[in-house]
């Protein structure tokens, strides 16, 4: 039986993803070769990689304004891509300090320049999302991080801009609908809701570009890698490969109104749960809860092992806190059924029940 993974990443992919993964590793485009054994300059990997580009465009709804890149070193190389690419020598960017992520992407920032913290809910240990703020237009660009996994808040509105408005979507990328052509630059770890670890998507205007006054390094240098079509170097080619399936079934299903339907069901349930149980309560400020992670603690530390034996035996993996916050957390990316919240609510309305 399939486990009920709410692992907050790598994290669940859709069963028809790990079967098409599984096959190609076997045997890619009926090449009676492994797709990790053939060059990524073969044309059949070339055109993985082409649709994959066109693919995120499509479901994202960005223009030719945009290019579309798979590189490698997770969001965390972008924390130092971003100011290295877009702050000038001397110059300021503006960041809102929302969880350990951004603040790591703050740190990296400063060995750039100079970094105005226009929000912050670190007194409160992020549990919420800092509102009010004006980003003022002497600004070389602005960062936020859409989605907070280890705190479980979430960013839903995003400000006005005159400056590059620069977002990290990493753990709920494709989750919703947004007007993703506010932001000038998008990027993303595969492994909350694309794909395995391995690769990284970029999506970024070509026009914000190549005005740093910097010499960046090639590998660096977001020009490079648009203009080496992602293939400047060897490209993670099965994490790419799986993405591809991943955002082939999003576009089966219905797209990201589809995927916005379902996740909004989802953690619908699991709040109300929360809300409505005697033996639990969430973290998050509530109009600030994220959908894809849900952070919640138990009101008596002394049902733990029970609740902890009654979740393993119903199937389910992966719901431990982050140490930040401790108690419970449950990741509910696309690939994750309805169901298997379900699964999760019947377990804490049992407690509630013997307890």
């Amino acid at each position: 039986m399939r486990k009920h993974n709410f692992s907050a990443g790598p994290c669940i992919l859709a069963p028809e993803v790990i079967a098409g993964a599984a096959s190609a590793i076997q045997n890619f485009a009926d090449m009676d070769l492994s797709l990790i054994e053939i060059s990524h300059r073969d044309k059949n990997f070339v055109a993985v990689m082409d649709e994959a580009m066109a693919l995120t465009k499509e479901l994202m709804g960005l223009g030719d304004d945009y290019q579309v890149l798979f590189l490698q070193g997770g969001a965390s190389l972008q924390f130092c891509m971003v100011p290295y690419n877009l702050m000038k020598a001397g110059g300021k960017a503006g960041y809102t300090v929302t969880g350990t992520w951004a603040k790591k992407a703050v740190e990296e920032a400063k060995l750039f320049g100079n970094v105005d913290i226009l929000g912050t809910s670190s007194d409160a240990n992020f549990n919420f999302i800092p509102k009010g703020y004006s980003v003022g237009h002497d600004l070389d660009y602005f960062h936020c991080t859409s989605n907070n996994t280890i705190f479980g808040t979430q960013m839903k509105a995003f400000p006005t801009c005159e400056v590059p408005l620069v977002c990290d979507m990493s753990s709920d990328i494709f989750s919703r609908q947004l007007d993703f052509t506010q932001f000038d630059m998008i990027y993303a770890g595969a492994q909350k809701n694309l794909g395995p670890a391995g690769a990284t998507l970029v999506a970024v205007k070509p026009s914000i570009l190549g005005k740093s006054g910097r010499s960046i390094p090639s590998m660096l240098d977001y020009q490079t890698h648009i203009d080496g079509e992602s293939m400047f170097n060897t490209p993670p080619v099965f994490s790419v490969y799986t993405s591809l399936l991943t955002l082939r079934w999003m576009k089966e299903q219905g797209g990201l109104a589809a995927m916005e339907k379902v996740n909004t069901a989802k953690a619908a349930l699991l709040y109300n749960e929360i809300d409505r149980n005697r033996l639990f309560y969430g973290t998050a400020a509530g109009e600030d809860r994220s959908d894809m992670n849900a952070c919640f603690l138990l009101q008596d530390e002394s049902h733990a092992e029970v609740f902890n034996a009654l979740w393993k035996e119903a199937g389910i993996v992966g719901i431990h806190g982050h140490r930040s916050v401790g108690g419970y957390r449950a990741s509910m990316y696309n690939a994750l059924p309805l169901e298997s919240v379900q699964v999760l609510v019947e377990v804490m309305q049992h407690l509630e029940k013997t307890h």
